[in-house]
């Protein structure tokens, strides 16, 4: 074989394994969405009745109380966390 021929069969090559895998990730795109559509036609989910299995987190605490004990916590975070730096630093 000629040079000629092997990039010719090289390219042909390339083609296809390139034309190949599009098609073949242009139908998975096309299955999964189908099979989407169909999940959320035929099994949706229904409303937990009663409590929420879900986690609330409150924006505002619900009491003065509360934002004592929320910047006791922080206050307690952060200087732990300044000590144990210090400890560090002073190991090095």
């Amino acid at each position: 074989m000629n040079p000629s021929d092997l990039i010719s069969e090289g390219s042909s090559l390339m083609l296809f394994g390139m034309g190949f895998v599009f098609l073949f990730l242009t139908l998975l795109v096309l299955v999964t969405s189908l099979m989407s559509k169909i999940i959320d036609r035929y099994f949706q989910e229904r409303a937990p009745s009663g409590a929420s299995n879900r986690i609330t987190v409150n924006s505002q605490p619900s009491s003065s109380n509360d934002q004592g004990e929320l910047v006791a916590a922080i206050s307690a975070a952060i200087q732990m966390h300044r000590t144990k730096k210090a400890q560090a630093e002073k190991r090095q």
